[in-house]
C-alpha cells in the first residue's frame, strides 16, 4: 500500500486524526494485486448468500451500495450481513441510502456520504441521530456524479479524473480524497478536481438473471453497478433466478456484466426486497413508511423494527410471508408491470401507514 496525501482542510473539519482509516479505499496496489490474481477459468460459482457473506464480507471492509436507493438494491444481502454480526463496516455509494439502518448494530461504523432518505415516504433522522450520537463517522462527503467517476476511474484503470464536479460547493472542504488543481491544458485560470480512483472491498449486486458463472444481466438502471463490479476487489452477484449461459448470451439484451468479474452467484428471489425489482416486484410502500416514521425517531423503535423485521426473518421468503406471501407477490407484480407499462387499469392509490393507524397490509 502506498502512502496517500488527503486534503489537510478536509481532515481538520471532519476531525480526523487517523488517516490509516482512508486508505482501503484508494489503495490501488492491493486492488491491482487482487484483480489480477482472479481465477478467468469458467466454473460454477454457486453459493448460499450464508456462505458468500461469511467468506467474503471481513471485519472493516469498504462495502459498496448498489442499485439506485430502493430499486434492484441488493437489501436482503445487507440483512444477512448484520445477522451475522459484521463490525466497522465503511460503506459508499451514490446515493448511499441504505446504511442507515445498518448503523445501530454496529454493522456500518464508517460512512462515505452521498445521500440518505426515502423521499415521500419520510425523512431519515435514525441516521441523523446516530452520526450526533457518534455511532457514524463520516469520512468523506460526495455528490452522486463524484462517486460514479471515481468508480469509473477505477473500471478504466486510471488514477483517477479531472472533473469539474463538486467544484462549486462545499463538498471539497469535507472529503479528503479531493484535490482542486489547474487543467493542464489550459493556459488560462481553469481550476478543476482530481477524483482519484475508488476501489470498494467488497460490493453485491442484485440483477435480474445470472448464470452459474456469474455472468449477470440487469434491466433497469445499472446507476454504478458496471463500474463498481470492475472496480471492487471481491463482487457477489445475487440473482432472482440462475439461468443457462445460453439464456444470457442469445436471449438477454440489456446490460451484461461479465462473468470474470463475479467471486460467487446466489440464487437469491425477492433479494431486492423490501426495495423494487424492474420486472418483478414493486416495493411495499407501507413498510418505508413505518421504519422512517414509527422506527426512525427513537433507537427502541428502531431496535424493535429490525428485530422484527431482519433478525426475525431468516432470508427473502420469510420477508415475503411477513409482507403477505401470495397476496403481496401477486399484487406487487401487477404493480411493477403497470409502472413499466406493460399492464392496464392498475390502481396504485393505498392505505397509508401513519403512526397510530397502522392498516396492517403491505399491499
Amino acid at each position: 500500500m502506498g502512502v496517500f496525501d488527503y486534503s489537510r482542510e478536509a481532515l481538520e473539519n471532519l476531525k480526523i486524526d487517523d488517516t490509516g482509516v482512508l486508505d482501503r479505499l484508494v489503495d490501488f496496489e492491493t486492488a491491482r494485486k487482487v484483480h489480477l490474481g482472479k481465477e478467468r477459468a469458467k466454473k460454477d460459482k454457486r453459493i448460499s448468500l450464508k456462505e458468500a457473506v461469511a467468506e467474503f464480507v471481513q471485519d472493516g471492509d469498504v462495502v459498496m451500495d448498489t442499485g439506485f436507493g430502493y430499486v434492484r438494491t441488493c437489501i436482503q444481502s445487507h440483512f444477512e450481513i448484520m445477522r451475522q454480526e459484521k463490525k466497522n463496516l465503511q460503506m459508499i455509494g451514490a446515493p448511499n441510502t441504505n446504511q442507515s439502518y445498518m448503523i445501530i448494530t454496529g454493522a456500518v461504523t464508517y460512512s462515505h456520504n452521498s445521500y440518505i432518505g426515502a423521499e415521500m415516504r419520510g425523512t431519515d433522522r435514525n441516521y441523523t441521530r446516530q452520526l450526533k450520537a457518534g455511532k457514524v463517522k463520516i469520512l468523506s462527503e460526495w455528490s452522486h456524479g463524484g462517486v460514479a467517476q471515481g468508480l469509473k476511474a477505477a473500471q478504466l484503470g486510471s488514477p483517477g479524473v479531472l472533473s469539474k464536479q463538486m467544484l462549486a460547493s462545499d463538498i471539497i472542504k469535507y472529503n479528503p480524497y479531493l484535490k482542486v488543481m489547474q487543467n493542464p491544458i489550459k493556459k488560462e485560470p481553469d481550476p478543476t478536481v482530481f477524483i482519484p480512483a475508488l476501489y470498494p472491498d467488497v460490493t453485491f449486486i442484485h440483477a435480474q438473471a445470472a448464470d452459474k458463472y456469474g455472468n449477470a444481466y440487469i434491466y433497469g438502471p445499472t446507476v454504478n453497478d458496471v463500474a463498481g463490479a470492475a472496480a471492487s476487489k471481491k463482487v457477489v452477484i445475487t440473482a432472482e433466478e440462475i439461468v443457462p449461459e445460453s439464456d444470457i448470451r442469445y436471449n438477454k439484451k440489456g446490460v451484461i456484466i461479465p462473468f470474470f468479474y463475479a467471486d460467487a452467484v446466489v440464487e437469491l428471489p425477492y433479494g431486492a426486497l423490501p426495495g423494487s425489482m424492474p420486472g418483478y416486484y414493486y416495493w411495499p410502500r407501507q413498510w418505508w413508511e413505518k421504519l422512517m416514521r414509527l422506527a426512525g425517531p427513537s433507537d427502541e423503535n428502531m431496535k424493535d423494527f429490525i428485530d422484527e423485521w431482519i433478525f426475525g426473518t431468516k432470508g427473502p421468503i420469510d420477508f415475503v410471508e411477513k409482507l403477505g406471501g401470495a397476496r403481496w407477490m401477486i399484487e406487487a407484480r401487477r404493480q411493477t408491470k403497470a409502472a413499466e407499462g406493460d399492464n392496464e387499469d392498475i390502481d396504485f392509490s393505498y392505505q397509508e401507514y401513519k403512526v397510530g393507524s397502522d392498516p396492517g397490509i403491505f399491499f
